[in-house]
């Protein structure tokens, strides 16, 4: 079975190697020696505990983007399901296994990292609904019978998300799945009823939020209200971009970081204390590099043939998007923290292996074409 998925009969080994989209693991090994020496700068120029780890990580999970590539676009629509459903498992696992730190509990202790299983969350939804609406009519994927599935095995992860409780995972979650809906063809008004839905019902809505999640968003409208509390890490942020200039102050020089002003450096703020030592110049080629990251998994969806390829390919590439400007916007005060790690970039192993699965599928569209 596993022969059967990995490769085709009528295509070589060699031949899928030969195809492989050498420019895109290129971008995606660039992205992680970048983040090896942005991780090495967060412990001030010391290989300690977390470079060591973030590099170990990277290279496992990146050695198995290649191995996953290889596997036919079949068996990703074929086993989307079971993807979803094992995933799902986990999150429920959460509750009675999971691990709790700071308040949430979001992990499960798999001995060599914690696993978060709403990071894998985030992929195996997309591969879902791709497979879902790639089996679907187009002129029935706006029919009421036909959304009230995708509705279901979306609202089901994000309000277990929800309850660990993580809100910033919850709505990229909700993210991937309203973009694969949208891409799907649903008509727009139903995305304008949702829209003037929400907006309806925000009194409500921030009526349940967590009382440090109201907090987040007094400090989002108004940092300066509490300064040394929870204004502090969007405070210290926006100096550190700014004190950057353009060009920087140099690798190991972010004094920032380096003095301990700026807080979680090595995971969601790690764009921070790269923009800090390379200025706008460098803010500005790791941006590049994510958006060439991006065009190139849109192109690979353009030139494939299948449907569910097309879709995942898409729905992952606006995703990838969506976390990108998010955690770029969050640290530079244009959203309030939501606890979003930059992909790849961020200290996390559970964001990293979705992220490297995402990839995975992509290239395998682009190995089935």
């Amino acid at each position: 079975m596993l022969n059967r998925s990995f490769i085709s009969g009528r295509v070589s080994f060699l031949d899928k190697v030969l195809a492989l989209d050498y420019f895109l693991i290129f971008l995606i090994l660039l992205l992680g020696i970048i983040s090896f020496f942005a991780m090495y700068s967060t412990e001030r120029g010391v290989f300690n505990y977390y470079t060591q780890s973030h590099i170990y990580r990277f290279s496992i999970f990146f050695l198995l983007f290649i191995f996953l590539s290889f596997f036919k676009i079949e068996f990703w629509k074929n086993n989307s399901y079971i993807f979803y459903i094992f995933v799902l498992f986990l999150l429920v696992s959460v509750f009675f296994f999971g691990v709790t730190s700071s308040g949430s509990k979001r992990w499960i202790n798999l001995f060599v990292f914690n696993l978060q299983p709403s990071e894998l969350m985030k992929v195996s939804l997309i591969a879902f609904l791709a497979r879902y609406y790639s089996m679907k009519p187009i002129h029935t994927v706006s029919q009421f019978r036909t959304l009230l599935i995708p509705l279901i095995v979306s609202m089901i992860p994000v309000v277990l998300v929800l309850h660990q409780p993580d809100l910033g995972t919850a709505l990229l979650i909700a993210s991937g799945a309203f973009i694969v809906i949208w891409l799907a063809g649903v008509k727009i008004k139903y995305f304008m009823f949702s829209i003037v839905t929400l907006i309806c019902s925000l009194p409500l809505v921030i009526a349940l939020l967590q009382p440090y999640q109201k907090l987040r968003i007094l400090t989002f409208l108004n940092p300066e209200r509490d300064p040394l509390g929870a204004g502090y890490q969007i405070i210290q942020s926006k100096i550190a971009i700014g004190s950057g200039g353009i060009f920087g102050k140099g690798f190991l020089n972010g004094s920032q970081s380096y003095l301990d002003y700026l807080p979680e450096k090595h995971t969601d703020f790690i764009f921070t204390l790269f923009s800090e030592e390379f200025g706008f110049v460098g803010s500005i080629s790791l941006l590049l590099i994510y958006i060439m990251i991006i065009y190139k998994i849109i192109s690979i969806g353009n030139s494939s043939k299948d449907n569910f390829a097309k879709l995942f390919c898409f729905g992952f590439a606006a995703s990838f998007f969506v976390y990108v400007a998010v955690n770029m916007m969050m640290v530079l005060g244009l959203l309030p923290i939501v606890g979003a790690p930059l992909p790849v970039m961020s200290y996390g192993g559970s964001s990293m292996l979705s992220i490297m699965i995402g990839f995975a599928i992509v290239m395998s569209s682009k190995l089935s074409k």
